[in-house]
């Protein structure tokens, strides 16, 4: 889903680029919008937390979401021909598995935690509409805040900052791809790494429930927790596609205590 950065730049002439600047903010907006329309729906869309998902179908899914992410061409999230039936077995499991859609499925051992959710139809179009507000509401409050500290300057550089961020426009279909799916029942796979995540940022603030119901008793932080007790590896799969004329959404996420070492395939 997202670019990759430009390294024809220096880390000092990306600094100095008010365009790469806005770029950078707006790449990053991206990334917590998508966070947030995942996790939020414990707070949002009633969803439960659900966990007692079975071992063999975790690892099914988290084997098979590699072998596809591996079966990409470099730097293009849409599936070759070769893997949309795997796809679409993997999007259609709540139907073939009888197991609920918009939930969070888990299944955890200490040290990892292993979330799948799958959303179709109108919940689909729910996710796009949050995902898009979760963009907007971000980048304007970040325009309104650069603008109050810095508009007075009048300097070249900073005003070209405030009109690169002003001319920011993403749609958040259209970077995932949601049109070319439709149109063409396209199979795509994105996917979003963090190798420190903040578990009780994700838990707590994004998800509105306590770490020890995502990862456990065993390997939820202490209190008080340090920066190291909060660290968790964090891999997040998104995998869409269509069956007929549904649409569908299946979120494979992959947490690892930082500490621990366990094998993500």
């Amino acid at each position: 889903m997202f670019e990759e950065p430009d390294d024809s730049l220096s880390p000092a002439e990306r600094a100095a680029d008010p365009a790469q600047r806005a770029k950078e903010k707006s790449d990053e907006f991206r990334m917590h919008a998508e966070l947030a329309a995942v996790f939020e729906a414990v707070r949002k869309f009633d969803a439960q937390i659900r966990p007692s998902l079975d071992l063999e179908l975790a690892r099914d899914v988290q084997r098979t979401m590699a072998r596809l992410d591996k079966s990409k061409s470099p730097g293009i999230p849409v599936l070759p021909e070769e893997s949309t039936a795997e796809a679409a077995r993997i999007l259609d499991l709540p139907t073939t598995s009888r197991l609920s859609t918009n939930d969070y499925h888990i299944h955890r051992r200490p040290g990892e935690t292993l979330i799948i959710r799958w959303l179709t139809a109108d919940q689909v179009d729910s996710f796009y509409e949050r995902l898009q507000a979760h963009f907007d509401a971000a980048l304007n409050q970040y325009r309104e805040d650069e603008r109050q500290a810095h508009g007075w300057k009048q300097d070249p550089q900073t005003l070209a900052y405030l009109a690169a961020l002003d001319a920011i426009k993403v749609n958040m279909a259209e970077r995932y791809l949601r049109p070319l799916i439709r149109r063409h029942k396209l199979f795509v796979l994105s996917t979003q790494t963090v190798d420190e995540m903040d578990i009780l940022h994700l838990c707590e603030l994004i998800m509105g429930v306590s770490a020890e119901e995502v990862v456990g008793r065993a390997s939820a932080p202490p209190e008080p927790a340090t920066e190291r007790d909060r660290a968790w590896f964090f891999r997040l799969f998104s995998l869409r596609g269509m069956k007929q004329q549904t649409e569908q959404m299946c979120f494979f996420t992959y947490l690892q205590k930082a500490q621990d070492s366990f094998d993500l395939e």
